[in-house]
């Protein structure tokens, strides 16, 4: 199940809940299986989604609601919360990367990745003779630090949890750059066997972030909840806004000011600026903000809008430029 299918199943609950004419326990509880059968298909582990049930219905007293209270809308709030809950890990990412900073990559496949680095044009140090890793790795780190990187990627060879020496060759390396920030990258593929790998994952470093790949592919997306549940991982995406797009809510304002700046000139800025506080923004420059929020992509993938209705909007937008 990908992701707009799994944001698609739970919608679908929650708007049946609020057509429903009485709102009581048993709608409650129809909405919330229905839920629980949506993350339990997208392979999210049993025990996560009992918790989110127990603290949605914990949260949610139907008896005790005071009348003029809109029920639905009591449910719908404690729906998005357990969901961000279960997704946040309750402190910030350490680093976000920033435009024009440089990165850098140190080799674990070799060929590989030099391959995936003269693509980016980022610089790459490795040395397939050397047997060593850890020997390699302090080589890099040494050798950009003194180049001033902004960013240095030290990447490990794959493992998983039964291969003993190669959690401890990464505890080695760990142990000798003193990274910043350790990040588990996971294939979702591999559907709840993410929590039992994460965990073990956490056990030999602290991991700090999560990076999960293929998550449109198959139907076993949901894997990704558990392993960042098990390590408890910082996430560069803000749990929120992500949520609210999962359930074509829309509504990411703060990530469409950060593109906004990312597309808006620098030397634009000022000028835009003070023509607003004089009260000459002349169609010129109207003309010259919508071209740029086209470079942006589509308004469900930014957040601003649930998906579907973006593209009557982005269709109007076109023709006035």
């Amino acid at each position: 199940m990908v992701l707009a299918e799994l944001g698609g199943s739970i919608s679908k609950a929650i708007h049946r809940m609020t057509n429903a004419t009485i709102i009581n326990d048993k709608v409650l509880d129809e909405c919330l299986n229905e839920i629980a059968r949506a993350l339990l298909q997208a392979d999210v582990r049993f025990n996560l989604i009992s918790d989110m049930q127990a603290n949605i219905r914990k949260t949610v007293n139907l008896n005790n609601t005071a009348a003029g209270h809109n029920k639905r809308k009591i449910i719908q709030q404690a729906i998005f919360d357990e969901l961000c809950n279960m997704l946040n890990p309750g402190k910030p990412p350490c680093f976000t990367p920033k435009k024009g900073e440089t990165s850098v990559v140190i080799a674990g496949a070799f060929d590989q990745l030099k391959q995936n680095a003269a693509k980016v044009k980022i610089p790459f140090y490795g040395r397939p003779m050397e047997s060593d890793p850890v020997k390699v790795a302090v080589e890099g780190v040494e050798r950009f630090k003194k180049q001033n990187c902004d960013l240095i990627i030290v990447d490990t060879s794959g493992r998983h949890k039964q291969q003993a020496e190669l959690f401890e060759e990464m505890r080695q390396v760990y142990e000798a750059t003193k990274p910043d920030l350790v990040v588990f990258v996971m294939d979702s593929s591999i559907g709840q066997a993410a929590f039992e790998q994460a965990r073990a994952f956490k056990q030999s470093v602290a991991v700090g972030a999560v990076i999960v790949t293929k998550m449109d592919g198959h139907a076993k997306g949901g894997g990704a909840l558990s392993a960042v549940a098990a390590t408890k991982s910082s996430q560069v995406f803000d749990v929120k806004p992500f949520v609210s797009r999962l359930l074509g809510m829309g509504g990411d304002l703060s990530g469409f000011i950060d593109k906004i700046h990312q597309v808006v000139p620098k030397d634009q800025k000022p000028e835009i600026g003070q023509k607003l506080l004089e009260g000459n923004f002349a169609l010129r420059i109207m003309h010259e903000q919508f071209q740029n929020i086209l470079k942006m992509g589509s308004f469900w993938a930014m957040g601003l809008m649930p998906k579907g209705s973006e593209k009557e909007s982005q269709a109007k937008m076109k023709r006035y430029t």
